[in-house]
């Protein structure tokens, strides 16, 4: 039976270190519930053309969509979400960036979190022969700063899996930042290691943002807590619809 038009498309931004595998929990419990759900690959190259991806992704969507943010993809919606059909934003544990902003100053107005002295930096070659840096969380460090509550046995494959994030997309600022005139939620991890959750809280009350706080959450809960992020989505998706 055919969704009714009305019924939001949830688009699910993965963030840096992971990939679209992450929301697996959660899509399975938004399907549950029928709703129509994808899991987009983000590039990870940069904020500007990341951005740029997931509202082309999200402009050929028929009908309206919610885009949910995981960490750095908090920073794709922000901007991705001033496309049309984008009708709300959701933030999971994310970074909710100003217009201007980037992920660096935005960082820097509190104190550093476990990742930042514990990335691991490599090049790759880009376009004209030249290279640029891109960054990954070291392997012993990983369990400890990315997914503290997930089982050892599924920590050692998400940092084997890993996908770097390039250097430059620290520095980028946000062009747009779309929960200006976009109603927005947010889930704050309160036992993030990637991100200091005061980042999370700010970014959140900042924004207006309908929040929810997750006492003992680390950095991925999207895969140690799928129904408690479905839930805040499908709040998103019944209010919208």
């Amino acid at each position: 039976m055919p969704k009714p038009a009305t019924t939001p498309t949830v688009i699910l931004v993965h963030g840096a270190f992971a990939d679209a595998a992450s929301w697996m929990g959660v899509i399975e419990e938004l399907q549950r519930a029928g709703i129509a759900v994808v899991a987009p690959s983000n590039p990870l190259r940069g904020l500007a053309s990341d951005a740029a991806y997931i509202a082309s992704f999200a402009a050929q969507i028929d009908g309206p969509v919610v885009l949910v943010g995981h960490s750095y993809g908090g920073a794709l919606i922000t901007v991705a979400g001033a496309t049309e059909n984008v009708v709300g934003l959701v933030y999971v544990a994310g970074y909710v960036l100003e217009e201007g902003e980037s992920l660096g100053e935005l960082q820097g107005r509190f104190p550093e979190s476990l990742l930042v002295s514990h990335l691991e930096e490599r090049m790759y070659p880009i376009e004209g022969g030249g290279a640029a840096a891109e960054v990954t969380i070291r392997r012993d460090a990983f369990p400890a700063v990315f997914a503290a509550d997930v089982s050892p046995a599924v920590t050692q494959v998400l940092a084997a899996s890993q996908r770097p994030l390039a250097v430059s997309a620290f520095t980028e600022k946000a062009s747009t930042a779309a929960w200006r005139t976009k109603p927005s939620w947010a889930l704050v991890a309160a036992a993030d290691q990637a991100i200091n959750p005061e980042v999370e809280r700010f970014g959140a009350q900042r924004a207006g943002a309908t929040t929810v706080e997750l006492e003992g959450a680390s950095h991925a809960v999207a895969i140690s807590r799928p129904k408690s992020v479905a839930d805040l989505i499908r709040e998103a998706v019944r209010t919208l619809a």
